[in-house]
């Protein structure tokens, strides 16, 4: 099992579905530093994808800094620098410009998107003290 949460669907490129899912993942704190990373084999296993895209995107995300592959080890989930205001911002200028587009598209008003906005960001905030919670279960139960 992943132990992150992705839903494939037709119309977009599988690889950009799942390096999305693990950034999701990771900002949600579902996967959290020094968390293990399925290998190649079992993410092109588990997904039932090419093993050359799931390879594209451990690659991917090892590139962007999420990823650090420790021989011997395995691949984890890196330990994130918290960046400046300014390049929070520029991370996500394309995916604000994509966002404002659509919404457009949709003809959304401004206050529609701003409340869609903040549905999401409640949503992955719920899901930050859940994961907590599953973890202290976790090592509770391991302790007994």
């Amino acid at each position: 099992m992943l132990p992150f949460t992705v839903e494939l669907r037709t119309g977009t490129s599988i690889y950009k579905q799942l390096v999305y899912a693990v950034q999701k993942a990771i900002v949600s704190s579902q996967l959290s530093p020094g968390d293990r990373f399925p290998s190649v084999r079992m993410l092109s296993q588990e997904l039932r994808i090419n093993p050359n895209t799931a390879q594209k995107v451990v690659t991917r995300l090892v590139d962007q800094g999420l990823l650090e592959v420790q021989p011997g080890v395995g691949t984890l989930v890196a330990n994130l620098p918290d960046p400046s205001p300014k390049e929070r911002s520029v991370l996500l200028a394309r995916e604000v410009e994509q966002l404002v587009v659509e919404a457009r598209r949709l003809s959304l008003t401004l206050e529609q998107l701003v409340d869609a906005v903040q549905h999401q960001w409640t949503c992955l905030s719920e899901v930050q003290p859940k994961r907590h919670r599953e973890l202290e279960a976790i090592m509770g139960s391991t302790e007994k």
